[in-house]
């Protein structure tokens, strides 16, 4: 790094090892945990939402101050009131506004003006003119606002009951979202009533200022929550709402329950996947891309909450029941397959084990009934070896009562079972009963052991463990939009903008072609003939047989006039079905524009499956991948799956292992397998195509033919309008930035590449912190750090791309293996004028000029993106990185009282290019 010194250190973390929390928390603390609150509009009116609202604050046993704000009352429920918030002092830290609409944007002025840092308004009905004046006054004075139409917040951790709930919450640690405030008060009293208590209950109302996002932002951080519960109806900012939902899920269980199942809105179905991806369907790739966990109802949530907390990750899908009765086991198997599971088959060796130890009447299958007066230890015996079965994931455990042997007797045996196998296949238990069955339920998770009522819960609970497994794997991939092979993307934008320039919105079967063969997809051979004459000449040229098609703007599914004829032999039958299909044409669609047949190479592909490979764009998430079982019968057979771009071949193998169509493609019988890596490649190839090029709004790829010799696509459909926006500024999950990677040369003539950090690092940035001398730990965190757990590791490595960056330096060692040399990383403020940096360099790494070649990279990458001033804050004892810094020219100013240094470079200069160092 050119100076002979510890790793570089600014932005101190103490506690947490990472930088800081997105400015989308600012002043979020003095939203749900103010020192004091003015309640405007406080009242003494019976049923007034004023009145229940400020009752609710001061009996809840609220610590802070409360000053009710109405100029009708000289007190408010035995408290002095307030004509207006200007003769408070001190300021309130919280407003709360429940006054009429017209009120609104003044009273928001004025809590802005005496120096308020967050506003809750509970008023419903304010116009647009009216939301809009409000909403640039909370704006213009920093104030967080929630709401309005919101039923308002409850922090049992503060004691502080913020709304007009009809009852208060217990403390607990999980988060509760709400866009309906009707619900927010039902989950408030069911969740009383079965002791479920909350860090965090919230009314987000309209959502004018304050968002989900900005709350999963807070709440991810925050130490007395474990998890955190959405029921949201609707997303309005996809791309911030993901980017918040992404890393809250790395380090929180984030469950979702989104109402408005049914399509939303009508949707033109132009195209095959315009009329197959519906909204909820791109809503559970959305959920699921997040790492988050979809549910469909209040109980189920709750039940996820405590799977989750209890349950390891299970292996895979493959269940075993194991069931004092037959009836249970059925009830399981039906609610395992209804949600997606799997029951195991039972190798010989298991069923033969199980033979020494049940009586002969057992089952002898799946579920595995051990009869009815199974005692504690048939249930431990069978689980053992159910346990051993290769091809079990997971075991679902039923006890129905008897008289013979107690719940509790079984589940202590069962727990002495797990207690001496802690690497086994996921167990889960349903004790049946009432009250009769709890105190075995309770043994049981005492020992670690998810426990439900029912079998249904239970198979449920399996099933949620599963997607969740899963969602958090599709987390973890942040593919970039920029594939490694070359794309020819002009020659794509030609054809597209030819169409865009001539006022069309959907491109010409040759143009299609075009841009299918740019990003290097496998078409079939097509030409344009205008005469019949010509289609024989392309025809002979081409190879017989031949397909005819009919080309028009007019018509957009060839089949619905008649506009296909296969397997043409000779000349004359091209001319007759040329005429035969204009006659068609002109009858069935008068006044059609016939612009020429396509002559297309017939594909003998015998053992080929049709294929749907489609985009479709989606008015809240964007772009969206579709993939299912292709041919005319498309919309009938409706077998598709959908996911968010950008894909890899991982994503892209996962999205095909969510048809039916999967297991087709895998060969039966007498048909081969097809060639899965070209469908994902196929996909892979897609998805960079809708990346790149913003104005692609539907693509249909039907069908595209896979067999063992690869993929061929036959029938192709793009719609395209004008969009000006930048390649990935339209995803809704901005892609691994791919163009960020650069190779540069240091002092001591080696070569490394920097790179923006992917969540794939994680193994190498912890040899990173175990190779750091102590000096240099401390130089880095402030103080003593001896281990970096995963939680932490994660923060630094899966990193969303809007909010931070992070550029590791790497190198190969001789087995191929990334090594990680050093890292900077910076996060900017909420208005991305003021970027704070933090910078490391392996002990053994220095002197060779990679801390210089790591910040420089940092300093440009800044400059770049708008940034007005990059800072850090160095350890007075840090001379190393004094010394980078005055190098780069950097400024300095001691911090009063504290032995820091705070550091900071304008980059106006740097974006002009005047600056030596970095340019």
């Amino acid at each position: 790094m050119g100076v002979a010194a510890g790793p570089l250190l600014l932005v101190p973390d103490n506690a947490a090892p990472y930088l800081r929390l997105p400015m989308s928390v600012r002043n979020l603390e003095s939203l749900f945990e103010p020192r004091s609150i003015a309640v405007l509009g406080a009242s003494n009116r019976a049923g007034s939402v004023g009145t229940v609202l400020f009752r609710n604050i001061i009996l809840g046993g609220y610590r802070g101050v409360v000053y009710p704000v109405n100029p009708k009352y000289e007190s408010v429920q035995g408290v002095r009131a307030y004509e207006s918030v200007r003769e408070l002092d001190p300021a309130p830290e919280l407003g709360v506004v429940c006054t009429p609409p017209a009120t609104v944007p003044g009273l928001i002025g004025e809590l802005a003006e005496v120096g308020a840092k967050a506003v809750v308004v509970i008023t419903a009905g304010l116009t647009p003119e009216i939301e809009e004046e409000a909403l640039a006054g909370a704006r213009a004075g920093g104030l967080r606002m929630l709401g309005p139409n919101c039923v308002g917040f409850l922090t049992p951790g503060a004691r502080l009951n913020c709304s007009f709930a009809h009852t208060d919450a217990l403390p607990g640690r999980l988060a509760f979202l709400s866009q309906s405030g009707g619900l927010t008060t039902a989950v408030l009293d069911w969740a009383k009533s079965r002791d479920i208590g909350f860090s965090h209950f919230v009314s987000l109302g309209d959502s004018l200022e304050v968002h989900a996002g900005d709350l999963l932002d807070y709440l991810s951080a925050d130490p007395n929550t474990t998890a955190i519960l959405l029921y949201l109806e609707s997303i309005t900012r996809a791309r911030s709402f993901l980017s918040a939902a992404r890393a809250a899920a790395r380090t929180k269980f984030v469950l979702v329950i989104k109402s408005g199942r049914e399509s939303e809105g009508a949707r033109a179905a132009a195209s095959h996947t315009g009329a197959l991806a519906g909204a909820d369907e791109v809503y559970d790739a959305a959920i699921g891309r997040a790492g988050m966990l979809r549910v469909h109802e209040i109980e189920e949530l709750f039940d996820a909450v405590e799977t989750l907390a209890l349950g390891e990750r299970p292996r895979g899908d493959r269940v075993a029941i194991v069931s004092n009765g037959g009836g249970p086991g059925v009830m399981a198997t039906d609610a395992l397959v209804a949600a997606g599971g799997t029951l195991a088959g039972l190798a010989p060796e298991t069923v033969a084990s199980l033979d020494e130890v049940l009586p002969s009447t057992w089952s002898r299958a799946n579920p595995i009934d051990i009869i009815g007066d199974a005692t504690g230890d048939r249930y431990a015996s069978a689980l053992e070896i159910v346990l051993d079965d290769p091809g079990v994931d997971a075991v679902i455990l039923l006890y129905s009562p008897v008289a013979l042997v107690s719940g509790e007797e079984v589940a202590r045996a069962v727990a002495r079972v797990l207690d001496t196998r802690p690497e086994q296949p996921q167990v889960l238990t349903s004790w049946l009963g009432g009250a009769a069955a709890e105190p075995g339920r309770r043994i049981l998770r005492d020992a670690g052991l998810p426990s439900y009522e029912t079998p249904e819960q239970a198979a449920r609970a399996f099933v949620d463990l599963v997607r969740y497994g899963r969602n958090q794997s599709r987390l973890m991939e942040t593919p970039s939009y920029l594939a490694e092979d070359p794309a020819d993307r002009d020659a794509a934008c030609g054809a597209i903008g030819r169409a865009i320039d001539d006022g069309r919105e959907w491109l010409s079967e040759i143009e299609c072609r075009e841009v299918l063969r740019a990003y290097g997809i496998p078409v079939v051979e097509s030409r344009l003939a205008g005469t019949p004459e010509e289609a024989t000449r392309i025809a002979g040229e081409i190879g017989f047989p031949v397909a005819l098609k009919v080309v028009s703007p007019d018509v957009l599914h060839k089949s619905d006039v008649g506009g296909v004829t296969l397997d043409l032999d000779d000349d004359e039958a091209v001319l007759e079905a040329w005429d035969d299909m204009s006659a068609r044409l002109e009858r069935l669609r008068p006044g059609a524009r016939l612009e020429g047949f396509l002559v297309q190479q017939m594909a003998s592909r015998p053992h080929a499956r049709e294929l749907i490979v489609g985009v479709t764009t989606d008015p809240v998430f964007g772009p969206v991948i579709l993939f299912g079982q292709g041919g005319i019968a498309v919309e009938v057979v409706a077998d598709r799956a959908v996911e968010l771009p950008p894909l890899n071949s991982s994503l892209a193998e996962s999205l095909i292992g969510r048809t039916r169509v999967s297991r087709l493609l895998e060969g039966y019988r007498d048909r081969p397998a097809a060639d899965i890596r070209e469908v994902c490649e196929t996909l892979v190839r897609v998805s960079r195509l809708v990346c790149e090029i913003p104005q692609l709004r539907e693509l249909d790829l039907n069908p595209l033919l896979a067999d063992p010799d690869g993929v061929l696509v036959v029938d192709v459909r793009i719609r395209v309008e004008p969009d000006d926006r930048s390649p990935g500024d339209h995803l809704a999950i901005r892609p691994y930035p791919r163009e960020l990677v650069e190779k540069v040369r240091l002092d001591d003539g080696r070569s490394v590449v920097l790179r923006p950090i992917r969540p794939e690092d994680e193994p190498a940035h912890l040899e990173l912190f175990r190779r750091l001398k102590r000096e240099d730990v401390r130089f880095r965190f402030f103080g003593e750090v001896r281990q970096m757990p995963h939680q932490s590791l994660a923060r630094y490595t899966q990193i969303d791309y809007d909010r931070e960056m992070a550029f590791i330096a790497t190198t190969e060692t001789e087995a191929g293996d990334g090594e990680t040399l050093g890292v900077v990383r910076a996060v900017s403020d909420h208005d991305n004028v003021r970027a704070e940096f933090a910078i490391v360099v392996r002990s053994d790494e220095k002197g060779g000029g990679l801390g210089e070649a790591l910040l420089a990279k940092m300093v440009r990458y800044c400059a770049d993106s708008g940034v007005r001033e990059l800072v850090g804050q160095v350890m007075e004892g840090n001379a190393a990185m004094l010394g980078l810094a005055a190098k780069l020219g950097f400024e300095r100013e001691r911090l009063a009282g504290e032995s820091i240094v705070e550091v900071r470079l304008p980059l106006d200069d740097v974006r002009r290019g005047t600056d030596a160092v970095v340019s």
